[in-house]
């Protein structure tokens, strides 16, 4: 078996970033001094002229971006999740948001898998902030091949975005010479008949993995991808629901107010079954190595498994 390749979704933004630019010559770059950490460097090193370095001032670097974005180029604001969605937010939301300028936040090292950084680095909830924003889009890319994806499909758009990466290296799961991504669109990885696991970002291979463990125990999973939290695939959940009469929802971000509330959310509209959600429970995270840190949050294949086999109980 060949070995699986692993990558940080950050990188992938950094190579997007610098892959794109000669096709479009109106992208710039900004980043708020960390631009080794985020992967911007790669543009930087590529397009300096185009690359712009505001400083620890995430909320100035948000009004640039605007600045830029009202003169017709496509700004990309790069910074760690906990300073673009937190430090930043009323920015965020007066000057991108509520005018609709066409800014795209590159968001690194969100969620516990920021390991050692502990808890003031660790973002659990950027995705529940963003989506408060009325016409924010927001993406969370599982993978290397879908986090290019997703930067090529967030230059097209015309509107604000908010990306999320990761800090660690995960599983590349899709082929990049078959894989197409839609805005807004979720996919599904595996069919299944019993039960439906609606995932984002690095917890889709987690899903994946916890559909094989359940399959040896005579449970059918059906695996969801939801790249695209806003707008959410709402016809693809509610045919889930409908069709497989429980979801649980995998996300590493807080379960209030992400992934898993607007499944819910849906499914309360459309076809009220049970949805179970995994993520960050109402807690800070603290320091540890990245790996160690999501299995004791229970951001893992097992933990998901046992939490499909409950919630099998609850049809």
């Amino acid at each position: 078996m060949a070995d699986v390749i692993k990558k940080a979704t950050r990188e992938s933004y950094g190579e997007a970033l610098k892959e794109y630019a000669e096709q479009y010559e109106n992208l710039v770059v900004l980043d708020a001094d960390l631009a080794a950490a985020t992967k911007t460097g790669i543009f930087k090193k590529a397009y300096p002229d185009r690359f712009f370095d505001c400083g620890i001032a995430e909320a100035n670097m948000m009004g640039v971006a605007a600045g830029l974005a009202a003169c017709g180029k496509i700004p990309f604001a790069s910074t760690f999740a906990m300073f673009a969605a937190g430090r930043a937010y009323e920015i965020v939301r007066n000057s991108i948001g509520y005018p609709h300028l066409n800014v795209k936040i590159g968001a690194t090292h969100a969620g516990i898998s920021v390991g050692e950084d502990g808890a003031t680095h660790q973002c659990n909830e950027d995705i529940a902030l963003m989506r408060t924003i009325p016409g924010m889009t927001i993406i969370n890319p599982c993978d290397d091949v879908e986090a290019k994806a997703a930067v090529k499909a967030a230059i097209d758009f015309n509107g604000p975005v908010y990306m999320r990466f990761g800090r660690l290296a995960v599983p590349v799961i899709n082929d990049a010479e078959t894989y197409k991504f839609e805005l807004g669109k979720g996919v599904v990885m595996k069919e299944g008949s019993d039960v439906t696991i609606v995932a984002t970002g690095l917890l889709v291979n987690e899903a994946l993995e916890a559909s094989k463990i359940l399959e040896a125990e005579g449970i059918s999973a059906r695996v969801v991808n939801i790249h695209t939290i806003k707008p959410l695939d709402k016809e693809l959940i509610c045919k889930c629901a409908k069709e497989t009469g429980v979801i649980v929802t995998a996300e590493e971000h807080s379960i209030i107010g992400g992934l898993g509330s607007a499944v819910a959310d849906a499914v309360t509209e459309c076809c009220p079954v049970p949805v179970v959600k995994i993520g960050v429970n109402d807690e800070y995270g603290y320091s540890g190595p990245a790996t160690e840190l999501l299995k004791k949050f229970g951001l893992c294949s097992e933990n998901i498994a046992v939490k499909v086999k409950e919630a099998v109980k609850l049809k």
